[in-house]
């Protein structure tokens, strides 16, 4: 059995759309039955290219604890970067909630 998409209602202001979305199962208005799967095969993650001066032993460091764990020493600090953004992100969102 195929389902019918429903008919969006037609909406004046973007904040009616966003009211309207907000209580609405988008699934109820989309087709699936013609849909085809998408490969992106060129598709690469959006980065930037930065200068960092480290210290050299803070480097040295790095690169021990990376070959340790068999794993590029900019990987490994890209794994430390992430984790203390997520630390610090939690923080914040705590932190703006109390305000």
């Amino acid at each position: 059995m195929v389902k019918r998409a429903n008919k969006s209602p037609a909406v004046r202001t973007e904040d009616q759309e966003r009211e309207y979305w907000s209580n609405e199962d988008s699934t109820d208005h989309i087709d699936w039955s013609d849909a085809r799967p998408l490969v992106l095969p060129n598709l690469k993650p959006s980065v930037k290219t930065i200068s960092l001066r480290l210290p050299e032993h803070m480097l040295a460091d790095l690169k021990m604890l990376a070959n340790k764990r068999d794993v590029p020493y900019q990987s490994l600090l890209k794994m430390f970067l992430a984790d203390r953004l997520d630390l610090e992100m939690r923080r914040l969102g705590r932190a703006e909630l109390r305000k």
